[in-house]
């Protein structure tokens, strides 16, 4: 990957030099690689779910969350029942 140590840090121009060192890559790499990027996306959407649920814990939207649990686990048993 030598073309990445010389990478400019822009992303518009990082994209494609990222392509062509994909397209060299050994398979057994490119599985390697995916992993990576699942991992790197996983936690991106990690972090947004957590500061999400932070605001809406700050703002008192979850303080309700567990009688809205039990309400709604209530209207299921009684929808169920025969």
């Amino acid at each position: 990957m030598s073309s990445l140590t010389t990478a400019p840090m822009d992303p518009k121009e990082l994209r494609p030099l990222l392509h062509a060192e994909v397209d060299r890559l050994r398979d057994e790499n490119l599985l390697v690689l995916h992993r990576v990027a699942l991992e790197l996306e996983l936690d991106e959407v990690t972090e947004r779910l957590n500061e999400g649920f932070d605001a809406d814990r700050a703002a008192g939207k979850l303080a309700r969350l567990p009688e809205i649990i039990r309400e709604a686990r209530a209207a299921l048993r009684t929808r169920q029942a025969p």
